[in-house]
């Protein structure tokens, strides 16, 4: 087959431990899933049925590479969060089977232009130029669910600069991993190589060129990376 332009190169994650890749096919961020988010962005933490956005494969940024402040902005705020890769897919997933649909997890941040979402919240629009940037999405790499489990509970943290920014327990998450597989499953057809990048805790806020993140979820890894 030609192709009347070159087709992008196909999107990818490393998995620790391995030299084979996991390619990515779609990525899903879940909004305000601990409840303490919720309240500290000025929503009712009660539980609603969850929201999703999605950030484009290539705004992923490779473990090892730093984060360029983006343009067009005065306020990039940091967000730790789960990410889950899935190796099944399909449509009206039962939510006993979600877990068997997963294959491994990583640490990642949403890094979002908070003003330029402000601005897209007051006006009703979506907020794709807050959050899907180039290089919006920095993760480390995937570890297997067959090494690990699957993480339910556990600290999840970021610091800046040394100093604690954000502190929380995958248990505090609002949708479990199994709940937001299967309500996602009846808004899309999801397929293997999606990522859900799956909410972060409180304590979100800006960074500055120079920073030095370091993010770390309990059993699952560590994501370090300085803002050029």
């Amino acid at each position: 087959m030609t192709y009347v332009i070159q087709p992008p190169a196909t999107v990818s994650l490393p998995v620790r431990g391995s030299d084979s890749r996991f390619p990515v096919h779609r990525v899903y961020c879940v909004g305000r899933n601990y409840a303490a988010h919720a309240i500290e962005m000025g929503h009712d933490p009660d539980r609603e049925p969850p929201f999703f956005f999605q950030k484009n494969p290539d705004n992923l940024l490779a473990e090892g590479q730093d984060f360029p402040y983006p343009t067009m902005t005065e306020d990039v705020h940091h967000e730790i969060e789960l990410v889950v890769a899935l190796k099944k897919g399909g449509d009206d997933i039962p939510e006993d089977q979600a877990l068997d649909c997963v294959y491994g997890y990583a640490v990642s941040l949403d890094m979002t232009r908070r003003d330029l979402q402000g601005q897209m919240k007051e006006q009703g629009r979506p907020w794709e130029i807050g959050k899907a940037f180039e290089h919006s999405a920095p993760c480390a790499e995937l570890v297997p669910a067959d090494e690990i489990g699957h993480p339910d509970q556990g600290a999840i943290w970021l610091k800046i600069n040394g100093e604690m920014r954000q502190e929380g327990d995958l248990n505090q998450m609002i949708w479990k991993v199994p709940e937001m597989i299967t309500y996602l499953s009846r808004l899309f057809t999801l397929q293997p190589g999606d990522i859900i990048m799956s909410g972060t805790p409180s304590g979100v806020g800006p960074v500055v060129r120079g920073d030095k993140m370091r993010g770390h979820i309990e059993g699952v890894g560590e994501l370090s990376l300085s803002v050029v």
